[in-house]
């Protein structure tokens, strides 16, 4: 994601594994914190995905940030295909997403809104919320960009 990480706090679980807390300035005087965490009574079968892991579809549930503008989405997409990863690119006709997975297996995106809402929207917004069975829309325009060697590997 490009975060800067800023602290480190190592310790220990109450079951005697070994723990790391790590915290990741995002920018804009937001921060994300993970654990990494080595403990020989957690069960095998586990995963840190937040949706996989749940047996749920990956797009399910992730985390979002927000980019500047469309230039900043361009950014951030050149930046993943460099570091090796796949993105997926979306044109929701309202906002401009990029997606593509951390190592944990756990979906990121970068999005930026591309029109301005409306008090309609929000109205719109809440009719489609209360709605048990509301009419899909169109699908939004996908385009996959498939990365290279990393950058770092000399390939």
């Amino acid at each position: 994601m490009g975060f800067r990480l800023v602290k480190v706090e190592p310790g220990r679980t109450p079951e005697g594994g070994r723990a790391k807390h790590l915290f990741y300035d995002t920018g804009g005087g937001g921060m994300i914190a993970f654990w990494e965490i080595q403990d020989d009574n957690l069960p095998d079968d586990w995963s840190p995905a937040i949706s996989t892991g749940l047996g749920l579809p990956e797009w399910a549930n992730h985390l979002a940030w927000e980019a500047a503008d469309l230039e900043d989405i361009k950014r951030h997409r050149e930046r993943w295909l460099a570091c090796g990863h796949d993105v997926v690119e979306i044109d929701h006709r309202w906002c401009v997403s990029i997606y593509t997975r951390d190592p944990n297996g756990i979906m990121v995106e970068w999005c930026t809104s591309t029109q301005e809402f409306t008090d309609e929207d929000a109205r719109e917004a809440l009719t489609l919320l209360d709605d048990p069975e509301p009419e899909p829309k169109e699908p939004p325009s996908i385009q996959v960009h498939r990365a290279g060697p990393r950058e770092n590997e000399g390939g």
